[in-house]
């Protein structure tokens, strides 16, 4: 195992190479904003002539014909927001968020319209979600929106004379409660909902259409993802205990009285507030419930019988992660999808378990988001690869035959981006990680390149074959740069235990196989082992601060995105209940688990860095209907800490953001801010001792 107090602390000399051509690009400076007046960059440009500093690009010969920043940003989904596309109940067509408004398209002649603009919906952090949903008679579509000032439940109306204005969208809540969860009742009188009205996530219900909300419940406990009976004569939601690990499965009448546990799980932490395990489905005959565990160690989907004779079992036991699970019409199918490194597939298992089929098993891809059309005939699901966004394809289940319904992807502009390879490589601990493995594009015979460690958020997450998972490499992959994605321990999608390798040790067991990705970055001959840098978003960014801290020497250029280099700031500056939670699950109560708190604080060995370090954040603009921190600290606060020691930092809080960087125009600017930084301390040369 590599001692990280050991390691080399010095910079990399230069090394001999061919002078790479250079990429034609916009000629776009840096333009950092400098702490207090200014972060100085301490590194001196060469004198002019110096063959020794001469500036080298890391673009290969094929890289002048790369995709644009802005091309590639403007690469998008043709489903929008984190849940299934909804069917019509007559079937003709199919809704989903498109772009920030509300769009459908046909099912027959696949005919695209926007039925309302603006699903606007910001500043809920886990909670957040338009979720758009049909009532049962095909008349409205209930979503939530801020868009009145804070998120409430809005309804669209397809039909004149309902009540309502006909053919727009009204507010139908004015909780203000980060309404979330929407579930119609059967006869479409009323939507099922959690909001925090007063204080914690509580379970309401409202009335269709004049709008009288009724609170259920008002247990301090998060309670949410209500579901209901078909006959509607009760209604089940899920409660977590205080750590989010617990979940209690209750139904309780329409009114909310005589509540009835269904089913309790165990171990399952769940760090969106309980999206992950999500709502109880009761089957079309009400007689069982499916549910997703993670008690077997792999998160997978269970049955139970409502009524408590029988014990819970998994309806499609597997050692991989299954999500996306829905009953057919009939309830005598469950449709699933199941992750098997990073390539998602669609599944079916009969309800007893006995049968089971695979309708989309891509080489490479995700086949996500699945829907049952309302006869059952058909599944409406989201495909997309590394290198092409998701479009919405229908399959007709007894053909097994899918057809594109819906793309964004206009023709060639996918057909630039190239295919990167799935690797492994072996770490300490007897550890095999696996990774991503993006190279420049028609790289000639004994060109060599700059390699960058690509780290994910989370920790609790994974990088797959989702398009949005690989967008941004392609940019510097594409300019010269051999990238590598691993799936580093604490990632979801292999396993709990693998998913709790790093509880109690972050920036250190976790940091061993990003380490060990370099160990195997410098055996590629393609890869220049004296010039290898890291960067990453969120987790990522705090892996990227905990790199050059705590084994400095190893990289010579570092990109932190909106991290955190002092881990109690978790429990005094960072304003996410989300975040706390998973602080206390992976490094356990504060303040009693102080001491391991500050041994993963990089912030503390700032004094020891010896990397050039680009520490990046948005500005910090929140909803307006939550409060505005002037400038989030936690990534200032480690840049100040860098330029107190002399180090050579760059800081920069892009307008317009919450602490995260997403806008277009804001991304666009990253890219090539993040791939100046990069030719600047990885492409210059530098002379040796």
């Amino acid at each position: 195992m590599r001692r990280l107090d050991t390691l080399f602390s010095g910079l990399a000399a230069a090394r001999p190479g061919a002078v790479k051509r250079p990429l034609p690009r916009p000629a776009l400076p840096l333009a950092a904003l400098v702490l207090a007046a200014s972060l100085a960059c301490q590194y001196e440009a060469p004198a002019a002539g110096d063959a020794a500093g001469a500036a080298v690009s890391a673009a290969s010969s094929s890289a002048a014909d790369a995709i644009s920043a802005a091309e590639l940003v403007d690469l998008t989904a043709a489903v929008g927001g984190t849940h299934p596309p909804k069917w019509s109940p007559d079937g003709s067509r199919i809704t989903f968020v498109s772009g920030g408004d509300l769009g459908s398209v046909g099912t027959e002649d696949g005919a695209f319209e926007i039925l309302t603009e603006d699903l606007s919906l910001s500043g809920v952090g886990s909670l957040g979600a338009p979720q758009p949903t049909w009532s049962p008679d095909g008349t409205r579509i209930a979503y939530t929106s801020d868009k009145s000032g804070a998120p409430d439940i809005w309804l669209w109306s397809a039909v004149e004379g309902d009540g309502m204005r006909g053919t727009v969208d009204v507010q139908l809540t004015g909780l203000s409660a980060r309404a979330n969860g929407l579930a119609w009742s059967p006869d479409g009188t009323r939507i099922a909902f959690s909001g925090d009205r007063f204080g914690n996530m509580d379970i309401w219900t409202v009335s269709v259409p004049d709008g009288k909300v009724r609170r259920l419940t008002d247990d301090p406990l998060y309670e949410g993802y209500p579901s209901w009976t078909p006959d509607g004569s009760r209604l089940l939601y899920v409660r977590m205990d205080d750590r989010w690990v617990d979940h209690d499965v209750i139904e309780v009448d329409p009114d909310g009285k005589n509540p009835r546990t269904v089913v309790q799980d165990r171990g399952f932490f769940d760090y969106r507030a309980g999206r992950a395990f999500a709502s109880a489905q009761v089957s079309p005959d009400g007689e069982t419930v499916l549910f997703r565990s993670q008690s077997s160690g792999w998160l997978n989907f269970w049955v139970v019988p409502r009524d408590g004779s029988g014990e819970p079992r998994q309806i499609a036991a597997s050692n991989y992660d299954q999500s996306d699970a829905r009953w057919s019409p009939d309830g005598s199918w469950i449709s699933y999808t199941e992750n098997r490194d990073g390539t998602h597939s669609l599944r079916l298992v009969s309800a007893d378990g006995s049968k089971s089929k695979v309708l989309v098993e891509p080489e490479v891809g995700a086949a996500l988001r699945a829907e049952w059309s309302p006869d059952g005939g058909s599944i409406s699901y989201t495909m997309e690869t590394p290198t092409r966004p998701a479009e919405l394809f229908v399959m007709d289940i007894e053909s097994g035959e899918s057809r594109l319904l819906h793309s964004t992807v206009a023709a060639g502009s996918a057909e630039q981006l190239h295919m990167p390879e799935k690797v492994a490589y072996p770490s300490s601990d007897g550890l095999t990680i696996p990774a991503y493995l993006h190279r420049p594009p028609d790289a000639e015979p004994g060109e060599r390149f700059p390699g960058v460690m690509w780290i994910h958020g989370g920790p609790t997450s994974q990088f797959d074959d989702q398009f949005r998972r690989h967008q941004q490499v392609h940019f510097f992959a594409q300019r010269g740069y051999v990238v590598l994605m691993p799936n580093i321990r604490g990632s979801s999608g292999y396993g709990l235990e693998f998913e709790d390798l790093n509880n109690g040790c972050w920036g250190h067991c976790d940091l061993e196989d990003v380490l060990a990705g370099v160990d195997y970055l410098k055996t590629l001959p393609d890869v220049d082992p004296d010039r290898i840098a890291v960067t990453g978003t969120s987790y990522g960014g705090i892996m990227t601060m905990d790199a050059v801290a705590f084994a400095p020497g190893v990289f010579q250029a570092a990109i932190a995105l909106s991290g955190y280099g002092d881990m109690t700031d978790f429990h005094t500056k960072v304003h996410e209940l989300q975040h706390i939670k998973l602080l206390e699950y992976e490094l356990g109560p504060y303040p009693e688990n102080r001491d391991v708190y500050l041994n993963s604080s990089a912030i503390l060995k700032a004094h020891e860095v010896t990397t050039p370090t680009f520490v990046i954040q948005g500005e910090g603009v929140a909803a307006d209907w939550r409060l505005r921190e002037d400038q989030p600290q936690a990534a200032l606060d480690f840049a100040r800490k860098l330029d107190q020691h002399y180090k050579i930092v760059r800081y920069k809080a892009y307008p317009g953001e919450g602490y995260y960087v997403y806008g277009r125009d804001n991304t666009i600017q990253k890219l090539h801010d993040m791939l100046d930084f990069f030719e600047e301390f990885l492409v210059t040369e530098i002379g040796g001792m």
